[in-house]
């Protein structure tokens, strides 16, 4: 049964379109990729952990937070695991950053969805189990996608779910 039930969950996110300031996103399970998205590009600087990046734009480093999504910190389990999952993603290359609706959280950092030529780098990390999702309202554009690809990551047992770090939503602690 579970097995079934997460080839239906990619069959349905296969089928789904969706649109981030206007630019349509392809949901696709494989890879989260996207068609020509607008926002502002640069490069990698630093991968500071799973959700957070420093790049370099225009010859200002930003501090940027992935929206959607959160990974494990530095004092819980899969740390590691989501850190390296991210720079295997990020590190050193120019990402293209889309904006949902907020420009920054209460850090200052950058909140954005991330991309590296075709790869949805947020959609990724979920999907490969490395993250959970989280809605920090207004920044919800993905939130239902990512919702679909956290359902398949938990039933495989992909990333982090064998660990038991993600319970109902939450990290372990």
């Amino acid at each position: 049964m579970g097995k079934v039930w997460v080839l239906f969950v990619m069959f349905l996110a296969a089928g789904c379109t969706m649109t981030v300031n206007g630019t349509p996103v392809d949901n696709s399970p494989g890879g989260g990729s996207t068609t020509n998205p607008s926002g502002n590009s640069g490069v990698v600087t630093n991968v500071v952990d799973g959700d957070t990046i420093d790049v370099n734009i225009n010859g200002t480093v930003y501090r940027v937070r992935y929206i959607g999504m959160n990974t494990p910190e530095s004092d819980e389990v899969c740390y590691q695991e989501a850190t390296a999952a991210n720079a295997a993603l990020v590190e050193g290359k120019t990402v293209t950053l889309v904006k949902d609706t907020s420009e920054t959280d209460r850090f200052d950092r950058l909140l954005r969805y991330v991309y590296v030529g075709d790869v949805f780098v947020n959609a990724r990390l979920v999907q490969d189990g490395y993250a959970e999702v989280v809605s920090y309202p207004p920044d919800t554009a993905q939130f239902e996608y990512f919702k679909s690809l956290e359902i398949a990551a938990t039933s495989a047992g992909l990333g982090c779910h064998p660990t038991g770090i993600f319970n109902d939503g939450r990290f372990d602690r």
